[in-house]
Parts: C-alpha cells; sequence; structure tokens
C-alpha cells in the first residue's frame, strides 16, 4: 500500500497473486515458518546487528520492554535471503496475470466470500464509500481472502532483510514500524506473521501502511488485520483506497473498442480526454454502445494493439496507489466486475512470444498430462510445474531440454 510499499511490491499479491495454482502456477509464494530457510539459524554477524539496532530502537522512543518481547524468539532466517536474491524478473502478460486473478476459482470463492461477509463489507462501504466488490477483490488478489495471509515471523523477516543490507535503510524502517505496532497493542509478536518479506494480514500491509492506514473497525481498541476475523483488515483497505480518492459509483475502467486506424499515439496513463472526445475519434465500448461520461479518462493497452483496450478513469489511479503495477489495477477492477456478475474480458488476446494463444497452452498443459508428464492443471499461465512437464517430457524424448512451450512441442504432442 502508499508509494513506500509499492516501491517495493513483495505483498502476496504483488509477488504475482499470492498462487500461480494450476498448471501454470509457480506454486504459492506465501512463505511458511515450516519451510526451509525458514526457522532461526544462529548467525553472530546478526546478533550484533541486532544489537545495534536494538540501541537505535530505543534512541527512536521504543520501550525497552517492547524491543526485548520482539526479539525474544526471533533470529536469522536464511530461507528470507534466499527469497530475495532469487526472485524471478519476469511480468506476466495481462491475459495470464487475468486467468490467475479472476480464474473461475477466485471469482467464485469471491462470491462466497461477499455472500458471507455482507453485512460487514456494506458497513464497510457506508463508511468509507467503497464498494464491497472492490475491497473484496483486493482482498482476493492479496491473501486469496484471508487463505493465503503467511506465516513467516515478521520480526525476524525484516530484522533478517535489514541485516543483509541490499535494501537495509528500507527494511529497518520497516522493523521500527513493526516495533512501534508492537507498542500500540495491536497484536503480539507470535501473531506477527506475513510474507518472507514483511508484508502482513489479509490485505497484505506492510508495517509503516499499517500506521497510517489500517483501522479500528471493530471497536476492540486493535487494528486487528491478521485474526481469521477479516473486518479490520477489508475496512483497513477500504479506509486506503477512500483517503486515495476513490469516488463511489464510478467504475475504475471499461473495456472499449478501437476503430481501424486508430492513431494509438493519443493512448497511455495521463492522456486524458473527455469521452465525447474519444467518442470523435470512433472509440465505443465494447459492445459497440456510446461510451459513458465519468470525467477524463485515459485509454490504455496494456498487451499492445492488438490486445484489449481500456477507458480508465480517476478510480484507476485510486487502485494505483494501492499497488502502481498496471496488471494489478487491472485484475482488482476486472475481479470486482466479475464479483458483480459481468463477463470476461470480451476481446481477444494476441498470441504470445512462441506464437502460442491461451487455447494452444492448455491445450499442450492437457496433452502433457495425458502423456504422463503432470502439469497440475491447465489454466494456460505457463509456470514453473509445466516448465518442469515440458522438461520431463523433452527428457524422455532425448530432445534439447528446454522446458520452453512451442508450437512444435504441441504438434509432437499431437501426433
Amino acid at each position: 500500500m502508499q508509494a513506500q510499499r509499492r516501491a517495493f511490491t513483495f505483498g502476496l499479491g504483488a509477488l504475482w497473486l499470492s498462487a500461480c495454482v494450476g498448471g501454470g502456477g509457480t506454486g504459492s509464494v506465501v512463505s511458511r515458518a515450516s519451510e526451509p530457510g525458514m526457522s532461526p539459524v544462529p548467525n553472530a554477524g546478526f546478533d550484533a546487528w541486532v544489537d545495534g539496532f536494538k540501541s537505535r530502537a530505543a534512541g527512536r522512543g521504543l520501550s525497552q520492554s517492547t524491543i526485548d518481547t520482539a526479539f525474544r524468539s526471533a533470529g536469522f532466517l536464511p530461507g528470507v535471503i534466499e527469497r530475495d536474491r532469487n526472485q524471478t524478473e519476469f511480468k506476466r502478460t495481462l491475459e495470464d496475470y487475468l486467468a490467475i486473478a479472476a480464474s473461475p476459482d477466485r471469482v467464485a470463492k469471491g462470491r462466497a466470500a461477499l455472500a458471507r461477509h455482507r453485512s460487514t463489507l456494506s458497513a464497510i462501504e457506508s463508511r468509507y464509500g467503497v464498494e464491497a466488490e472492490v475491497v473484496t477483490a483486493v482482498w482476493g488478489l492479496e491473501s486469496q481472502y484471508g487463505e493465503r495471509r503467511g506465516t513467516v515471523p515478521v520480526i525476524s523477516a525484516l530484522a533478517t532483510l535489514a541485516y543483509d543490507g541490499r535494501r537495509g535503510a528500507f527494511f529497518e524502517q520497516q522493523l521500527t514500524a513493526a516495533l512501534r505496532i508492537l507498542q500500540n497493542g495491536d497484536t503480539t509478536p507470535a501473531n506477527m506473521t506475513g510474507s518472507w518479506a514483511g508484508a502482513m494480514g489479509h490485505t497484505q500491509f506492510i508495517p509503516t501502511s499499517y500506521l497510517e492506514y489500517a483501522v479500528d473497525f471493530t471497536g476492540d481498541g486493535r487494528r486487528d488485520i491478521w485474526a481469521d476475523d477479516p473486518t479490520d483488515a477489508l475496512a483497513s483497505a477500504a479506509a486506503y483506497l477512500s483517503r486515495s480518492g476513490w469516488r463511489k459509483g464510478q467504475p475504475w475502467g471499461i473495456e472499449i473498442r478501437l476503430p481501424a486506424g486508430f492513431n494509438t499515439a493519443v493512448t497511455g496513463r495521463g492522456k486524458g480526454r473527455s469521452s465525447d472526445a474519444w467518442s470523435a475519434l470512433g472509440v465505443t465500448t465494447a459492445d459497440g454502445g456510446r461510451l459513458p461520461n465519468h470525467g477524463a479518462g485515459s485509454i490504455i493497452l496494456p498487451q499492445g494493439a492488438n490486445g484489449p483496450a481500456f477507458l480508465i478513469f480517476n478510480n484507476f489511479n485510486a487502485i494505483a496507489r494501492y499497488n502502481n503495477a498496471v496488471n494489478y489495477v487491472i485484475g482488482v477492477g476486472h475481479l470486482s466486475d466479475r464479483l458483480r456478475g459481468a463477463g470476461p474480458i470480451r476481446s481477444s488476446f494476441p498470441p504470445d512470444a512462441t506464437g502460442m494463444t491461451m487455447a494452444d497452452r492448455q491445450e499442450l498443459q492437457r496433452r502433457l498430462t495425458a502423456a504422463g508428464f503432470d502439469t497440475e492443471g491447465s489454466d494456460g499461465v505457463i509456470g514453473g510445474k509445466t516448465r518442469a512437464a515440458i522438461e520431463a517430457f523433452q527428457r524422455a524424448r532425448g530432445l534439447p531440454v528446454t522446458g520452453e512451450p512451442t508450437l512444435s512441442l504441441l504438434q509432437m504432442l499431437r501426433g
């Protein structure tokens, strides 16, 4: 949340939707304390750094009691460093992102969560002016509706990252903020768990964002975003969006249709025009209707001129304050639309860099699985499980082992 957090996009949602499930998935990105490297190990350098940090923390107004309690069970987590060093530097296409963000399973679970928490979400909407479906969509992308909040001790994770020093100043700031949360009595060190990078709770706040935006909606005196009851976390997300300028009753954006020969040089965030001006250029809604008037809007083409086009409004920018990645914003917006009952994106997506369409990739996964090389699903998203299945198939057939999906590989499987 907030610009500071999103320059450091390591919440579960930012780490590709907390779970890239199915055949294309890379597996859950939620660190678990039981995973290798997520239990404290002796490290003399870390211990010396902690001693120095404790003195700095005391100088920042943290009580000795808070500091001692927080670090009583804390320790160096080698798995955190391994995760930080081995982040995959890639960017999924919007098509792949939405295949995960608005998968049938995520939509179904979201609608069930809406129904289950309708009264709470309605009360939150009344207070903060952010629609229940939007808050639920953020929840769905950040932690799969609370199923994947992370179980790594936050004090240990942040201290490990601050000691490591690659972004030491940032993580020390987060660690100091985490201690302030504990000193305020909102939670305990044992309950303060999250991702390996310190994002916490149902809606994955980092500590500085928590201090600025989290709210006590239940009125029990604590801003508890970690509890099984998601009320405070959902209200905190709504409060954040509200303070970011959310306007109730207006869309984040709409899918549109561009006329043949449209000049794409006029597209891009920040190049706003009125709906009448866009209409004069031949732009219509996706079904060919007249554009609605929600103030100035910009046209974006997240997958190029041959992919879907969107006219985005003010609320797009409000979501972007939560996470500035375009795919994330569209993911939240589109999932919220689906939770209201809207259908999938109407426009087709172009083939990927290998020339394969989504249907091709899904067929590839199905045929690999049928041939005995299980991709564990056929969502069409090429992730670690699918690449491992391709490698196993290539190895078994005496082919060069690349793990890359190709049309020639698909044709081989068809044959």
